[in-house]
């Protein structure tokens, strides 16, 4: 028998690390799908449009627009399947390495438009 999840309690803004204990972002929103033989979680979603959305009125929805706007392939929100989670404790633990994720769109645009430009950034790490 698989263990209960409260939703609020359990995943929403738990911080998520892949299988090596790195740092990947924090559950900002959870997307459920229905089926016949009940509702799920689908994904864990991630990122400033994810986030917008829990914040009412005005502010919410700048988030949301600011996100959108820097997010120059119009993906939403980052999603990380659900499957690929492997345990839930204090944080959520993935089952893969971060870098066989898709980067967050805040994270690539920076990369792209700021980090590419500093010279010698390409031999940082």
């Amino acid at each position: 028998m698989k263990p209960v999840l409260l939703l609020n309690f359990n995943l929403l803004d738990r911080q998520i690390v892949d299988r090596d204990g790195i740092p990947v972002g924090k559950v900002d929103d959870i997307e459920l799908r229905h089926a016949a033989d009940g509702t799920y979680v689908a994904a864990l979603l991630t990122g400033q449009q994810a986030l917008g959305r829990r914040f009412p009125g005005a502010l919410g929805r700048w988030i949301t627009a600011l996100a959108a706007r820097l997010d120059e392939h119009d993906e939403g929100p980052r999603r990380i399947p659900y499957d690929l989670v492997d345990h839930v404790d204090a944080a959520v633990h993935l089952s893969v390495r971060r870098d066989l994720l898709a980067p967050p769109a805040l994270e690539a645009w920076l990369d792209r438009h700021l980090i590419e430009r500093i010279r010698g950034a390409g031999h940082a790490g």
